[in-house]
């Protein structure tokens, strides 16, 4: 079979045939889902007998951080060595970077096997939310509606938090997603956004201070469940976020926990101790 299976760039003319895949693996992604994420980076097919069967998506974040998603083999293709080979040209592509993606426990083998190591553990939530409480912010605290001078300032927050240059990624999600902030005294201090994406909205990315109770963090993401109430929202959150109860209070099940997972971890930056945490992520495949 791999004879005659030829590989090839992703090209914007893709976008349908890999939509089909997702549809036929029971994923979310819309066709709009692929059209923005794609152009964002590059990837790679696998083509046979002129119908994709495979793909990969992959991106970088300046000299030192990159993802990789969208990893995508036809159920009647798999087990053939697609998955490796296009996985093996988008790590040729993006080089002595450090790269991140969250793997399912059927690609862990994989993974493992091209020098990724497990870094974390992400919590997938979804469900129509309920109403939040009203929570009470610190003094000189207060949300308001992002504006189109605040793009440096989310970027900053963005990159501090995640650990990854967050340049390329946060002002095209900007253009199709609305925003509201954490400001203190003027200064702003942390960030939610909110978009159409599968089958409702999704929540991220979600960047606030650190703190005990997790106040601010549930105050931006509870922003977009009281101005929601009873709409269908995602919500990817890593592991170790401390929001798994509390999500799952409000009506936004844990359906899915998958692994976190790096090449070259040594290449990035630690985060643990910066005051701000990346609380929720914009999806899977970009981080």
């Amino acid at each position: 079979m791999s004879d005659s299976i030829h590989y090839r760039r992703f090209t914007g003319a893709d976008i349908d045939a890999a939509h089909a895949l997702t549809v036929e693996l029971k994923w979310p992604h819309r066709a709009e889902d692929w059209a923005f994420v794609a152009p964002l980076g590059t990837g790679f097919v696998a083509v046979r007998d002129s119908r994709v069967i495979g793909t990969v998506l992959c991106w970088k974040y300046g000299e030192r951080a990159s993802s990789l998603g969208m990893v995508i083999v036809s159920p009647k293709h798999q087990g053939s060595g697609i998955g490796r080979r296009l996985m093996e040209m988008a790590l040729d592509e993006l080089g002595a970077r450090a790269t991140m993606l969250h793997a399912t426990p059927a690609g862990l083998p994989l993974y493992e096997k091209l020098g990724f190591s497990q870094v974390g553990t992400l919590d997938q939530h979804q469900g129509a939310a309920l109403q939040p409480a009203l929570l009470e912010l610190p003094a000189r605290e207060r949300l308001r509606p992002l504006g189109v001078n605040d793009a440096p300032r989310l970027v900053e927050l963005a990159s501090q938090a995640s650990g990854v240059d967050r340049t390329s990624v946060l002002p095209p999600l900007l253009d199709v997603a609305e925003g509201i902030g954490l400001d203190r005294d003027g200064e702003l201090i942390g960030f939610a956004l909110f978009r159409r994406f599968g089958r409702g909205r999704a929540i991220g990315p979600v960047v606030a201070p650190r703190d005990e109770n997790l106040v601010r963090a549930k105050a931006l993401i509870g922003h977009w469940l009281a101005s929601n109430p009873g709409m269908f929202i995602r919500i990817d959150t890593p592991g170790d976020s401390g929001l798994t109860a509390w999500l799952e209070s409000l009506g936004l099940v844990r359906v899915d926990s998958v692994i976190k997972m790096t090449r070259h971890p040594e290449l990035l930056p630690a985060v643990d101790d910066e005051p701000f945490a990346q609380f929720a992520i914009i999806n899977q495949a970009i981080g």
